[in-house]
């Protein structure tokens, strides 16, 4: 039974950002036909923060209503949603229309903008449902959200997004000239057939949350195994951290008795703790939600479609990697986590100042230049994941609403991280894309 609640909890973990991962994964294939181009991703960014609309709204309800939300109705409500949009993206992604005198996909925007409230919201809603679990199994959970970009990746490598050559065509003035130009060899299967997988994928998170809801009651979703609710909200917890009880009664199921379940007394942190707890969810969050993930194409393109399309599907190899090392080798020492945090942002900083030399950063056409840009992108995306999980299980142990302030301040800081890219992408235009075939670089 636990390792079919394994099974479950990783399926359904499935579902939290397997949308929006399989956008990122395809994204070499899809800059080459939508308009917007390369300035796609950070368009993706800001519209995926827009959606942020459902996590606020589902910590409002949190803080103003107390005990009236029901996870559970949110989840189905947001699943369902999410296996419509994967459809309707099939049919329409490609669809554009003329908005200021130019083609804009304005299509794939709105429904990018439907998963994306399916995805941030999942962000304040599977963690707390997962506190009618054990805490083993937040970890599991972890991996499945780990995997929702890992599985989309490894179909994205097979479908051979984005892979080019540089071909030699002539043009007659007089004399005859030689020119080179970029063709892009066609995917083994189109992006209609991969955006119904990612339906497929929703589909299946949304089967093993069912299965979850129908677990025996007596088993591991039973009041027993409930944390108890120690603080009212994160917020009064750090202003009052030695106002937290030690012990809280919860009623055991079918016996009017009630049982005392202590608080370790490791769980318990300060106030300075606390904050610098969510200053790294913060950060954590807006590197790799807003800042990195928006200036990708400019990083990576310029040493070729290979290196672009390896560094998002191994990136996202790194995610699934990280929470199972996070599940065996656990650490929750502040300082190693903070440590950790600057040692990923040490390679973030690298692929920001590749970005920002385009079209010629370092190293560029050789195979020096490829193996350590992907490299910088796998332990980027490795070293925060591993700090994002074990901050989510110190939380988890803390209380209901350390997790749910702990998924909106992961929002807030994809937000943050979003809207400070799209001006200098798009507006300043600070970031240069290049030629594959015809950039000259010193």
């Amino acid at each position: 039974m636990a390792l079919l609640v394994h099974i479950l909890a990783c399926a359904f973990g499935l579902g939290s950002w397997v949308a929006v991962n399989g956008l990122w994964v395809e994204l070499p294939l899809i800059v080459n036909t939508l308009p917007e181009g390369w300035d796609l991703p950070s368009y993706l960014t800001v519209i995926i923060q827009l959606a942020n609309l459902g996590p606020l709204l589902v910590t409002l309800m949190h803080k103003l209503c107390p005990g009236r939300l029901k996870e559970r109705v949110v989840i189905y409500f947001i699943l369902s949603i999410g296996v419509i949009a994967c459809i309707l993206l099939a049919f329409f992604w490609d669809k554009t229309t003329i908005v200021a005198g130019a083609p804009h996909s304005t299509a794939f925007f709105i429904i990018t903008f439907f998963l994306s409230l399916v995805d941030c919201t999942s962000s304040v809603t599977f963690l707390p449902f997962m506190m009618q679990l054990p805490a083993k199994y937040i970890t599991t959970l972890f991996i499945g959200e780990g995997l929702s970009g890992f599985i989309p990746g490894v179909v994205a490598l097979t479908q051979g997004v984005g892979i080019a050559k540089c071909v030699n065509s002539s043009q007659s003035t007089g004399n005859q000239t030689w020119t080179i130009h970029t063709e892009y060899l066609p995917p083994n299967f189109s992006p209609r057939v991969f955006f119904f997988f990612l339906s497929a994928m929703m589909c299946i998170s949304l089967a093993a949350f069912i299965a979850l809801n129908r677990l025996p009651r007596t088993y591991e979703l039973s009041a027993e195994n409930l944390i108890p609710e120690t603080v009212a909200s994160v917020s009064s917890g750090l202003d009052n951290p030695g106002l937290e009880k030690d012990t809280e009664d919860v009623k055991g199921q079918g016996e009017g008795k009630t049982q005392s379940t202590p608080l370790l007394a490791s769980h318990r942190h300060s106030v300075y703790q606390l904050t610098f707890i969510y200053v790294l969810v913060l950060w954590i969050n807006a590197a790799t939600n807003g800042l990195l993930p928006s200036v990708q194409t400019f990083s990576c393109m310029p040493y070729g479609n290979l290196a672009y399309h390896l560094s998002a599907a191994l990136s996202s190899v790194a995610n699934p990697l990280a929470c199972t090392v996070a599940m065996f080798l656990q650490n929750r020492s502040l300082v190693f986590l903070g440590v950790l945090t600057m040692l990923g942002t040490g390679f973030g900083s690298y692929n920001m100042a590749m970005a920002a030399l385009s079209p010629c950063p370092l190293f560029q056409g050789s195979v020096l230049g490829e193996t350590i840009i992907v490299l910088s992108w796998l332990f980027f995306t490795g070293t925060l994941t591993y700090v994002k999980v074990m901050v989510g299980v110190i939380l988890r142990d803390r209380s209901h609403n350390a997790l749910v302030w702990c998924g909106a301040a992961a929002q807030i800081g994809s937000l943050v991280g979003s809207i400070t890219m799209f001006p200098l992408v798009n507006v300043y235009q600070l970031f240069k894309p290049g030629d594959l075939c015809n950039t000259k670089c010193p």
